[in-house]
């Protein structure tokens, strides 16, 4: 029987990512398909490079699809397909140009192929935005406001919260230079009857994102005191939370924590700014009217997995976890050191 010649469809590709994740071999595949071994074997390829690599249908069939509408107008992602597929992945894991742009220049620093700003990605993505694979791109970028909210000056009202001690008194952190200084918040969804916890440590940027059964300050003081107890005492110094009624408990997690709890002025997001923008890559998962009580703990889990696997350009794109990680042991370090 002749082979056929046109492309790969996206329902081969699915076969193909199926029949992979079975440990069929190319020529199994090739059969199935009525295809030319060769042809199965470049395009498994292009995308298992490595151990560890998995062929994902939808991501070739996009790749493919962008490259043939693009034969014409190449720019240098689509002129080299291994940039493209460094991009793309990156694209899809919810990473940004810049982040994107800067993972590259980390791995692959005198690779003359490996090498792209976050501009020319930007211009790459919007070059066809009114295409149906340019609105699909446009799509993978980090959501932002339209619109900014005009920060309120404080001063006038008092916080609701017994005994609370204002962000003024607390120890000058600006610089970022220590370990173990939190900010706290909790998001509320649907007819603010649910509700999740979350915590950036400012330093690293490491976040917390915690399940509530309900939205009482017991729940969550004992769940936030759960997560950071599991750290050692030198990552947990200070927390800043806002003025809401869920932190009324704050001496009994100062107490089974010893952290030193401090409130922001009323009306001041931007005092908490680390903690404000992180909420904002998190309603990306979890969009304002979601029902916190109909989402799972390994969905929180793995949202917050992907936040704390992000290269950031403002940690010179490392990872929250790995600096997390890199600051705990250097502690370690020196109290073995002083012992």
């Amino acid at each position: 029987m002749e082979k056929k010649r046109n492309r790969l469809t996206f329902a081969e590709r699915v076969i193909i990512e199926t029949l992979l994740s079975e440990k069929k071999s190319i020529l199994y595949i090739s059969r199935q398909l009525d295809r030319n071994r060769s042809s199965i074997h470049r395009e498994v390829k292009k995308w298992v490079r490595i151990p560890g690599d998995k062929y994902q249908a939808h991501l070739a069939d996009f790749c493919a699809k962008e490259e043939y509408l693009n034969k014409r107008n190449l720019d240098k992602i689509n002129t080299y397909f291994s940039l493209k597929v460094f991009v793309y992945k990156g694209l899809l894991n919810d990473h940004s140009p810049e982040q994107i742009a800067g993972s590259i220049k980390d791995l692959y620093p005198n690779d003359p192929i490996m090498s792209i700003s976050y501009e020319a990605i930007y211009q790459h993505i919007y070059k066809h935005r009114q295409s149906r694979l340019g609105k699909k791109l446009i799509k993978l970028l980090t959501y932002s406001h339209s619109k900014r909210r005009n920060k309120k000056r404080f001063g006038s009202k008092r916080s609701r919260i017994k005994d609370a001690i204002s962000i003024e008194m607390r120890p000058d952190i600006k610089n970022r230079k220590q370990l173990g200084h939190w900010e706290g918040d909790q998001i509320v969804g649907l007819g603010h009857k649910s509700a999740i916890a979350t915590m950036v440590e400012r330093k690293t940027r490491f976040t917390y994102i915690i399940f509530l059964k309900d939205r009482t300050s017991e729940t969550m003081t004992k769940a936030v005191a759960k997560a950071l107890n599991n750290l050692i005492p030198e990552a947990r110094k200070t927390m800043t939370y806002d003025n809401g009624i869920e932190m009324a408990n704050h001496k009994w997690l100062t107490d089974n924590t010893g952290m030193d709890i401090y409130f922001a002025h009323p009306y001041s997001p931007w005092e908490r700014g680390t903690n404000e923008n992180t909420n904002g890559l998190i309603r990306r998962y979890f969009p304002k009217k979601t029902d916190f009580k109909n989402i799972t703990e390994q969905q929180l889990n793995q949202v917050q997995n992907k936040l704390n696997n992000r290269p950031r350009k403002v940690l010179g794109y490392k990872t929250p976890a790995y600096m997390l990680e890199l600051e705990i042991n250097k502690i370690k370090y020196r109290n073995l050191k002083t012992n």
